[in-house]
This record gives C-alpha cells, sequence and structure tokens, in this order.
C-alpha cells in the first residue's frame, strides 16, 4: 500500500506548528507525494488558528505554488472547528469559497458558538474518560454534533474521530457514506483505531490516512496509519490517498 498524498498539514498560518507552506511543499515531495493538502486549524480557537485576514493570503502563495510546480498538486484547506451541538463549523461561506478541500473535528480549546452550551460539551468531554456516567452522556451530544456537521456542510474529511470526543461510530459512518465524507486514520493520534475502522467499514464508509504534521519533516509521515489499515483489513480502494 502506498499512500500518493497527504489531506492534512498544517503550517505556521495554524499558530501551532512550523513549517512554511513552502517548507511543506518542498518536504511532501522529497517524500514523492503527489498531492499535499495544507489544512491549518479553523479560527475560532483559545489558542492558536489561522487569522481570517491571512485567507486570502494563503490561497494567493497556494496558487503561485501551483503555478511554478507541475510535479505536484497542492490544495488549499482549513480543518474546522465543530463548534456547535448543531452541526456548525468555524468557517463562513465567506471562506468555504476560497477553499479546495475542507476538513473538520472536535479541538479541545475552540470556542463554542454558544457560550454556556458549548462550555458544558468541553468539560463533558474533559470528564468523560474519568466518569462513565458522563462518558455516556457526552458521547450522545457528541455523536449529534458531527452529524448534524456533516449533513449541514460539504466536509471532506473528519479528523481524527474518536481523539477529543467519543463518537457512536457506527452512526457517524453511516452519516458520512451518506454524504461523501472521508474518515481519517490519523497517523499522529491515534485514531480511528482498529476496531472503529472495522466497525466503519461494515457501513460502507471510505477513509483517509494522513499524518495530521505540524512540522515538515512529518509530512507524509503516515506508516502507523497504513499499519492500523491494515490490521483492520481495510482494502485500498477503500482509503482514498492510497493505491497499490
Amino acid at each position: 500500500m502506498k499512500i500518493f498524498a497527504d489531506y492534512h498539514t498544517h503550517s505556521i498560518y495554524s499558530g501551532d506548528a512550523k513549517g512554511t507552506i513552502k517548507e511543506n511543499v518542498d518536504a511532501a515531495k522529497k517524500k514523492g507525494l503527489r498531492e499535499l493538502a495544507i489544512t491549518d486549524h479553523g479560527p475560532k480557537h483559545l489558542f492558536y488558528g489561522v487569522k481570517k485576514n491571512d485567507i486570502k493570503k494563503i490561497r494567493k502563495e497556494i496558487n503561485e505554488i501551483n503555478r511554478l510546480n507541475t510535479d505536484i498538486e497542492v490544495k488549499f484547506g482549513l480543518e474546522a472547528n465543530i463548534i456547535g451541538i448543531d452541526g456548525k463549523l468555524d468557517v463562513d461561506g465567506e471562506i468555504k469559497k476560497e477553499l479546495d478541500i475542507l476538513l473538520a473535528g472536535f479541538h479541545f480549546g475552540s470556542i463554542p458558538d454558544k457560550l454556556i452550551e458549548g462550555t458544558k460539551v468541553q468539560i463533558y468531554n474533559l470528564l468523560s474518560p474519568l466518569l462513565p456516567s458522563i462518558e455516556r452522556k457526552s458521547r450522545v451530544i457528541n455523536t449529534k454534533s458531527v452529524v448534524e456537521a456533516i449533513y449541514k456542510n460539504d466536509i471532506d474529511i473528519l479528523t481524527h474521530p474518536g481523539a477529543k470526543a467519543s463518537i457512536d461510530t457506527k452512526e457517524l459512518a453511516k452519516a458520512a457514506v451518506e454524504n461523501d465524507t472521508a474518515l481519517e486514520i490519523n497517523s499522529s493520534h491515534g485514531y480511528m483505531t482498529v476496531e472503529y475502522i472495522k466497525i466503519a467499514m461494515k457501513e460502507g464508509a471510505k477513509f483517509v490516512i494522513s499524518s495530521d504534521a505540524h512540522k515538515p519533516e512529518d509530512i507524509g509521515r503516515v506508516e502507523k496509519g497504513i499499519n492500523r489499515a491494515i490490521q483492520a483489513g481495510l482494502s485500498v480502494d477503500r482509503i482514498i490517498n492510497a493505491e497499490e
């Protein structure tokens, strides 16, 4: 199994990553990748995330890189935060029209659309590993949030499902299949797990294996994700960025 594209990478525009877009592209070319997506964090986070004023600047920079490079295609994307139980993301229509690819996921520290409701969800997710009763409640809320996000937004990839927030994988997979959303096997977080992959496979989900790189040397570093896919018995034709 070979990965020809890395669709989840971060640059200095994210605020928590080290490489410039050009440095990421150069690293991807050295790894032999044919496609790369720069998918910095959405803007509504307490500690990091792309600035809305930089969106057009990033778009212009990627356009120029694509003009000069014929051996790799660079996509402009964002890893949006799911910020509401109703599935709201922290990217609006103005931002979306600039993007080639849209990723979305849960992140601790994202700024909720409704402060009291959102803070409660964040607290539930922080406490759920310690308290089974809280875990059950948060699982229901998280699943509703992500399913609503998939139905209401044209999400290409749901990032690291299972990390940051407990989710009903079967219900998630059903929504993903109906809306042509790929579920990420994240090589940095350890999600989706082999068990989760098997559950989602049964529902007909498609997958993507990503590095979630926050520095250039980690671009295309997806061995852990590939190993999990193989352990789960996932065929190459179910992985959108893989080939034999």
